[in-house]
């Protein structure tokens, strides 16, 4: 494979993986046995990538690459940038090379472009939601296995900020911690007394949490699955000493009010957990 870019999140040695990985899932060890039995070895096709719903996309330059590894030569024409917001019937790329590795490649670029946009295009519609607010959108580790930087970096291109990409950039205590260590204070003060240099977030479920989290030296706290009334008397106690965090169950019917009571993020795990394909299509016409 040629040498690349960091993309998607990725550096060039994990894109180069990740797409080689992705190829031979779809290719087998036979290779395309229909494209190359049907298919003359000279024919050329001209490929349209279009999205069929409003989006916002991502995986553009990770479905480049998925092209350019079968057919080095393959020409390709960018017609929107991640980050984008497209209407129905927006042109995404184009595509112009040999019939053959451009078929054998659709798939794969496809479900990869498919599949992030979906997670932008969601995670645009929360953002969009608390838009004029001070709250951020965070994203959380509810991503599928493998496919974590690339997931949170299509929710990066949807609005969000990313919180905790492994277990080893965040100290976050939550109500297993707290029932093996005996309280909220025992935890927070064994998490403070490993002299890390990373901040000890908890979580909390109840008000009368709040101060034993302060008062052990927790430097930020998460509210899971408060009611708005409950936020509000939480923010209220908390006077600004930390950031806090609203969590759990946040729907995109929620999140405004969530976000209007005054927490300085949310977050939301169904958009990479949950964010559907978003309707992208690919129409070919033959090439002179």
């Amino acid at each position: 494979m040629m040498s690349l870019p960091p993309i998607a999140g990725l550096d060039a040695d994990a894109v180069s993986h990740f797409v080689q990985s992705v190829l031979k899932e779809d290719l087998g060890l036979g290779g395309d046995v229909t494209t190359d039995l049907t298919i003359p070895a000279d024919a050329r096709l001209i490929a349209t990538i279009q999205t069929r719903e409003q989006i916002a996309v991502a995986g553009i330059d990770l479905a480049q690459v998925f092209f350019e590894a079968l057919d080095p030569d393959v020409r390709v024409e960018r017609l929107a940038r991640d980050g984008d917001e497209l209407q129905a019937g927006a042109p995404i790329m184009r595509v112009e090379g040999r019939a053959r590795p451009m078929l054998s490649a659709e798939r794969s670029a496809l479900n990869t472009l498919q599949h992030l946009t979906g997670i932008a295009t969601l995670t645009r519609s929360y953002a969009n939601m608390i838009a004029g607010t001070s709250c951020i959108l965070l994203d959380t580790r509810k991503t599928i296995p493998g496919l974590r930087a690339i997931e949170k970096y299509a929710a990066r291109m949807g609005g969000a900020h990313n919180h905790r990409m492994r277990l080893d950039d965040g100290i976050l205590i939550k109500d297993n911690h707290v029932a093996i260590c005996g309280s909220i204070e025992a935890a927070v003060r064994a998490a403070k007394a490993g002299k890390s240099a990373l901040p000890v977030q908890v979580e909390v479920d109840t008000i009368d949490q709040i101060e034993p989290a302060l008062k052990a030296g927790a430097d930020r706290l998460l509210f899971d699955n408060m009611s708005v009334e409950m936020l509000r008397e939480g923010v209220a106690l908390v006077a600004g000493r930390v950031p806090i965090e609203a969590s759990g169950g946040v729907r995109l019917d929620t999140i405004r009010a969530i976000a209007e009571t005054g927490v300085t993020y949310v977050s939301v795990g169904r958009i990479t957990q949950s964010a559907p394909a978003a309707d992208i299509g690919l129409d070919y016409t033959i090439a002179a």
